[in-house]
């Protein structure tokens, strides 16, 4: 008797509920489309309260955390982590294309004598002091990506901006170059550096060259470890993306597993004397571009013979790069 009552008590409550949400008994089934005395449609509550999710409170907070942080970025000229194309055009939609070369890119590499504009490559890498904006451009339009070289772990005396460069970041002589060695963890060398990123972006160049990025490896007459370079190549990369600009890892070949995803391509010299071209092969897995180049005198056929099963873009130059190749 007791189980009779309490589901008819049950069934009552039931039955005022659904009345309360419908606005029917339950012994009807509106049509969800019926128009109400006031003009309205009756919800058929049946079919839509079922399908409706409450968000969880701190995924809602969360969520609106992250618009309000959007909103207060957009606008600034630079298309951020979080901003898109939809929520932030006004930024995003002009973001640059950075130029990423797939391996098999022809290419020149030329820091020294009369620049040859007439070869037919992918892209010139070129001195970023020594050539005009307008070099540059002329190179551009004949369809050529440029990239421009400055060295960004030592002090070269005869650069424009080399006083800028503290005296204190000034380390030992570079074995075989009338250069020094950088202090690379010293904020007034970052500085500098920045401004010859600004200097090729302002020139037109699609990326740079960032030459002796592996001063750790060296005797700098600095205490410099692996991390602090590996800080300091990723701060480079970091800075050339900002800028639209394409950068490249010269070089530190033991560092190239750890900074595959940082940088677009690599530019090595003498893997094959040195016997560590395999140490490069993240970069082609990833399907990024590895130029390479052997110096005079060296066996081509072995030089080749290397490198072409590796998909590397290899070819032998005088030490002194100028015009003259011997492509693979």
């Amino acid at each position: 008797m007791l189980r009779k009552e309490l589901r008819r008590a049950v069934l009552a409550a039931l039955a005022a509920l659904s009345i309360a949400c419908t606005g029917t008994s339950t012994g009807t089934s509106p049509d969800s489309t019926s128009p109400k005395t006031d003009g309205s449609s009756t919800v058929d509550a049946s079919k839509n309260h079922g399908d409706l999710k409450t968000p969880a409170p701190d995924a809602t907070i969360a969520d609106a955390g992250k618009g309000d942080a959007v909103a207060t970025r957009c606008g600034d000229g630079k298309c951020q982590s979080g901003e898109t194309v939809s929520n932030c055009p006004a930024d995003c939609s002009a973001a640059p294309t950075i130029w990423s070369p797939r391996p098999g890119t022809s290419w020149q590499w030329q820091l020294t004598g009369k620049l040859d504009t007439t070869l037919k490559v992918k892209m010139y890498d070129i001195d970023l002091f020594d050539n005009s904006a307008s070099t540059i451009a002329a190179i551009k339009k004949n369809g050529a990506a440029v990239i421009c070289y400055f060295s960004a772990g030592s002090y070269e005396a005869w650069r424009s901006d080399a006083k800028t460069i503290p005296s204190a970041a000034r380390g030992k002589k570079m074995s075989g170059w009338d250069e020094l060695w950088l202090d690379v963890r010293h904020s007034g060398v970052h500085a500098v550096m920045l401004k010859r990123l600004d200097l090729a972006k302002s020139k037109g160049c699609d990326g740079v060259e960032p030459d002796n990025v592996d001063g750790y490896t060296n005797d700098t007459g600095f205490p410099l470890k692996g991390a602090d370079q590996l800080a300091y190549n990723r701060l480079l990369a970091k800075e050339a993306h900002k800028r639209g600009l394409s950068i490249g890892l010269k070089n530190d070949v033991d560092q190239a597993a750890q900074l595959v995803g940082d940088f677009d391509w690599a530019l090595n010299e003498e893997c094959v004397k040195y016997k560590e071209c395999s140490r490069l092969s993240p970069f082609i897995k990833a399907g990024k571009a590895v130029f390479h180049v052997e110096y005079t005198p060296t066996n081509k056929g072995t030089v080749c013979g290397t490198t072409k099963p590796l998909s590397f873009d290899s070819m032998i130059k005088k030490m002194n790069l100028d015009a003259w190749l011997d492509r693979c």
